[in-house]
């Protein structure tokens, strides 16, 4: 008798990205998370319109629409130059349906602002720069001076660089820890490998308790 393959689940992730947007908070998260799609991991872009262009004017073509994010199972929320207007654009923020009980959601920087404006922050103290800071605040959420904070299904990360903690999360979450090490050691820095990679879990880790 053949051994039965497990059936590997697809773990949508979409990013969210508006004209404007950071590119390190895009394409770290993209690029770390599709090094999981032997897991069923697929990490996309997803926005308004056809095409967005970066803070830095780099143009790129959106990969699906905004309201994709409404069906993935991960949702990240990066940075950008226009986010505070986004945040007032009740029109914008209406498209966006989102559950965290179905849904891991995670933001870094300004991104954490749509999460707060979206209600979806609760009580939960977040992550943002230090720039971003008083517009969070302003919404409503105790902001904390550290890079990486996640409780249960919500995250949230400061500093453009604070990308891979958010991709670590949801590695973890969706893969695994063997898993999630295996990709990051890919992709960290020759000579450091095993020491990035551990610094990396060692600040997410904590906070992903229930892994299976």
């Amino acid at each position: 008798m053949s051994e039965i393959t497990p059936r590997i689940l697809a773990q949508r992730v979409a990013i969210v990205s508006f004209d404007g947007f950071n590119e390190l908070d895009s394409f770290i998260a993209l690029g770390l998370l599709n090094r999981l799609k032997a897991h069923g991991v697929s990490a996309a872009l997803c926005g308004p319109g056809q095409s967005i262009s970066s803070m830095n004017g780099v143009s790129v073509q959106l990969q699906h629409p905004l309201e994709w994010a409404n069906e993935a199972e991960v949702v990240l929320f990066g940075s950008g130059i226009y986010t505070r207007a986004i945040a007032e654009n009740s029109a914008m923020l209406d498209r966006l349906q989102l559950d965290p009980l179905r849904q891991l959601i995670g933001a870094q920087c300004s991104g954490t602002l749509l999460m707060a404006r979206l209600g979806l922050l609760g009580d939960m103290p977040a992550c943002t720069d230090t720039t971003s800071k008083a517009w969070v605040v302003e919404a409503g959420a105790r902001v904390l001076d550290e890079p990486f904070h996640a409780r249960g299904s919500l995250a949230t990360a400061g500093g453009c660089l604070s990308a891979q903690y958010l991709a670590c999360w949801v590695m973890l979450k969706k893969a695994g820890e063997t898993a999630t090490r295996e990709a990051l050691s890919y992709a960290a820095p020759v000579g450091e490998k095993a020491a990035y990679v551990q610094r990396l879990l060692d600040r997410v880790l904590p906070f992903c308790g229930d892994l299976g």
